[in-house]
């Protein structure tokens, strides 16, 4: 890809453009990830491979309104926030990916593989059943290497790759998939954002998610399976203030 403005925040290059510039860049092929404020707290401290796939991706967005918000705090600057449930609005606005065989989708359950499905066809997807793929359990650390699905993939050579699966998982797949296939698609691992504009969870309003309050939404929805999660991202606090633009060491080395 070509250069473009970004901002090293725990030793990680966030983009810092425009919106259309971030789709124009991402549309070119390559890793496009947008690490969650719990990632950042957590994952990066315990996988390696997760730290790699974030510190080599092609394209990686401001999801984490925290990080952005601590950073501005400890700094003073201002960096634009792109979620991922923006990125995704705009990818499916574009004519060009409505054309059939051009994205395959990774979905994390039936349930959600039907939703998702359902309402890609009502905004103009020619997408059949062939053209997602059901995720199976993947392992929650360590390299990650899925070769059923590099198959079906370097078979049907899609030009883009929409992992809708969770975060610290999609990026290590998405990492393997890019130095695996023969060929160099655009790999979004974008997880429930999908899943947000098809009901299959619940639905992020765009104010919402302007000020950052998408976490709130998905916290009352489900309260039990997120709260842990989110209560990890409140290390970001420590490492942002500690770090700033430096990689932080390595918990564990799995």
């Amino acid at each position: 890809m070509s250069q473009f403005e970004t901002r090293k925040i725990l030793g990680i290059q966030f983009f810092t453009g425009t919106l259309e510039s971030a789709v124009e860049h991402s549309l070119k092929g390559g890793l496009v990830v947008a690490p969650s404020g719990p990632g950042l707290a957590a994952d990066l401290l315990k996988s390696v491979a997760y730290r790699r796939a974030l510190t080599t991706a092609d394209l990686v967005i401001t999801d984490s309104g925290w990080m952005i918000l601590l950073w501005r705090y400890f700094t003073g600057e201002y960096i634009p926030r792109h979620s991922g449930l923006k990125l995704m609005r705009a990818l499916l606005d574009r004519p060009e990916l409505k054309r059939y065989g051009t994205v395959f989708w990774v979905m994390p359950s039936i349930a959600e593989k039907e939703k998702n499905l359902h309402y890609l066809r009502s905004i103009g997807f020619p997408i059949t059943n062939e053209d997602a793929y059901l995720a199976p359990h993947y392992s929650p650390m360590g390299e990650l290497r899925d070769d059923t699905l590099i198959k079906i993939l370097q078979d049907r050579k899609p030009s883009v790759i929409m992992l809708a699966i969770g975060g610290g998982v999609q990026e290590r797949l998405g990492l393997t998939l890019r130095e695996s296939l023969t060929y160099q698609p655009a790999i979004f691992c974008l997880g429930a954002a999908i899943a947000f504009l098809s009901g299959g969870q619940t639905n992020i309003p765009p104010w919402a998610d302007k000020f950052y309050l998408g976490w709130l939404f998905r916290l009352i929805s489900d309260p039990k399976k997120y709260w842990i999660r989110y209560w990890d991202a409140f290390g970001l606090f420590t490492l942002i203030n500690r770090y700033r633009d430096q990689i932080p060491p390595l918990h564990d080395s799995k």
